[in-house]
């Protein structure tokens, strides 16, 4: 197989109306399919578009043969922020048709996703009450928005993510998250999750715990080592090569959605992206999984 965008695509696209397609629609059907949505989606991201409107111009002029129909940017808007439960079961689809699903480690991180600067455009936003003002230790800064909290393994395929608020505290909502996917960690023995020193906590390793799974962190200065505390630094660098390609390659920060379930699915957009590189991938058989130079011209 090839490894270039129209072929990731074209599997893509095979996959998902294999997998999620035959929905029913109640009056006239859509023009634009949702697999040649998710497509679309995964190709503005991969190609760096941040701007809808010259990406659907790029679409227009240089992708109609496989795109005959896409909808001006009011429709496209509106489409894509009501498809985040389509993305959401797109992005679980492909990590579980891969190896990876299966993996025993899990890395647990959380990143900043800036929705404002000016103290103007946090009092108009219409982010208020779902965005808040957060510290970022990594990059020394503060930011006002909300944190992405993301589980994946260690190849960067995501197994769950949740956008929270950044006052909140990181293993409240990392708790909160596997209360909701219970399904997702049971059946896993030896499953080990990754994290740093701001996941530490009793509570949370003794619910971990109960759950069949175990934390791996570095150790405080009070602490004696933890063991395989060793092997961390070597896997700190895999988280942030991770928020890397998130931020650097599919910028993740430049998301430009002004609402919350614009937002999301912005977010999600990425995630999804990154997902379907890996997965493509993978199935073709590359060296390096994340890798998403074949996809990014």
């Amino acid at each position: 197989m090839t490894n270039n965008l129209d072929a990731l695509l074209t599997a893509l696209s095979v996959k998902i109306d294999d997998e999620i397609g035959g929905t029913r629609w109640l009056g006239r059907p859509p023009r634009l399919t949702d697999s040649e949505l998710i497509c679309l989606a995964v190709a503005q991201a991969l190609l760096g578009f941040t701007s809808e409107s010259r990406w659907l111009r790029f679409v227009d002029s240089r992708l109609g043969a496989m795109f005959p129909y896409v909808p001006k940017q009011p429709g496209w808007d509106k489409r894509l922020r009501t498809a985040l439960p389509l993305v959401k079961k797109a992005i679980r689809l492909l990590a579980v048709d891969t190896d990876f699903w299966f993996a025993p480690h899990w890395i647990v991180d959380s990143t900043p996703v800036e929705c404002g600067r000016s103290r103007p455009t946090v009092k108009r936003s219409d982010m208020a009450g779902w965005a808040g003002y957060g510290y970022c230790a990594s990059h020394s800064r503060f930011f006002w928005g909300l944190r992405l909290f993301l589980v994946c393994t260690p190849t960067g395929m995501p197994i769950l993510w949740a956008l929270a608020n950044p006052k909140l505290d990181e293993r409240e909502v990392l708790t909160a998250m596997l209360d909701r996917e219970q399904e997702t960690v049971t059946g896993r023995p030896g499953l080990l999750m990754i994290s740093d020193k701001g996941f530490a906590s009793k509570e949370f390793e003794t619910d971990l715990a109960l759950r069949g799974a175990e934390l791996l962190r570095p150790s405080f200065k009070r602490e004696k080592n933890r063991k395989g505390e060793s092997l961390l630094k070597s896997v700190r660098q895999l988280i942030e090569s991770v928020n890397d390609t998130l931020k650097g390659q599919l910028d993740l920060e430049r998301h430009g959605g002004r609402i919350f379930e614009g937002v999301a699915v912005r977010v999600a957009q990425r995630i999804l992206a990154m997902a379907a590189a890996i997965w493509h991938n993978h199935k073709t058989r590359q060296p390096i999984t994340r890798s998403l130079i074949a996809y990014d011209h």
